[in-house]
């Protein structure tokens, strides 16, 4: 496994013990960041305007679609490490 996963791995377990909660933004960056690195751009349909968590987590992830996987599992672990501080 590479070094960059093996980071990325420890930054996903760091993640459940922050010493405080994120911002709604925060955990929306978090959770775009995480499925670009695990699964790649979003594909579907956008959620409907019922279902408001869906849409702004599908929203946060679209945001980012073209990133690479090692892109992204830099700029997650950056902002776990920033919120560990």
């Amino acid at each position: 496994m590479s070094k960059l996963k093996n980071t990325f791995e420890a930054a996903v377990a760091d993640s459940k013990k922050l010493p405080e909660r994120p911002s709604n933004d925060v955990l929306l960056q978090l959770y775009a960041l995480y499925k670009q690195a695990t699964d790649g751009d979003v594909e579907g349909k956008r959620p409907g305007f019922t279902d408001m968590v869906g849409r702004a987590k599908f929203d946060a992830w679209a945001a980012i679609k073209g990133t690479t996987n090692d892109d992204a599992m830099k700029r997650y672990v950056d902002l776990i490490g920033s919120l560990k501080d």
